[in-house]
């Protein structure tokens, strides 16, 4: 399949070294997304889109989100910015219930564990669906796809 991500590169200058659990996450994640994601970009102005696969390089640049997008070849297909704004609020809302989630794991019962998890599940939904929205137009991918680059996006946030 043509329409999806075949590498993935997180640029991680200027990040704060991240906790084992979020360094966890991120490679669940990349694993995750490389095994099984949809990923596409629209015509544009009557412009033929290069054929995927793609590779994505993922940074924060001047506080925005960029995304940059080459073919499976190396060569340069685009790159867009997305306000980080949008994110904040469920970055930061993820970010508290990975905390309780990870402290319940040490201490309390699979029932109270479970609860947090679906909890955790809904905030990043949450946010899957808060990308999706900000994608459109520039690049069109599945729910379960934005769920991991949801993460990515977090990991990018820490610190």
């Amino acid at each position: 399949m043509t329409n999806r991500i075949c590498h993935i590169e997180i640029d991680e200058s200027g990040l704060k070294t991240a906790t084992p659990e979020i360094e966890q996450e991120r490679r669940v994640a990349v694993f995750d997304l490389l095994e099984d994601n949809r990923f596409g970009l629209p015509a544009r102005e009557e412009r033929a889109v290069p054929a995927g696969p793609y590779r994505l390089g993922l940074a924060i640049r001047e506080g925005r989100l960029v995304f940059d997008i080459a073919t499976e070849a190396g060569d340069r297909v685009g790159e867009f910015h997305l306000s980080l704004g949008p994110f904040r609020q469920v970055v930061k809302d993820y970010f508290q219930i990975c905390e309780s989630y990870f402290e319940a794991v040490k201490r309390l019962p699979p029932s109270q564990i479970e609860a947090i998890d679906m909890a955790r599940r809904g905030i990043h939904n949450e946010g899957a669906r808060v990308l999706q929205e900000r994608l459109e137009g520039k690049a069109e991918v599945d729910t379960d796809t934005a769920r991991r680059l949801f993460t990515l996006i977090c990991v990018l946030h820490w610190g």
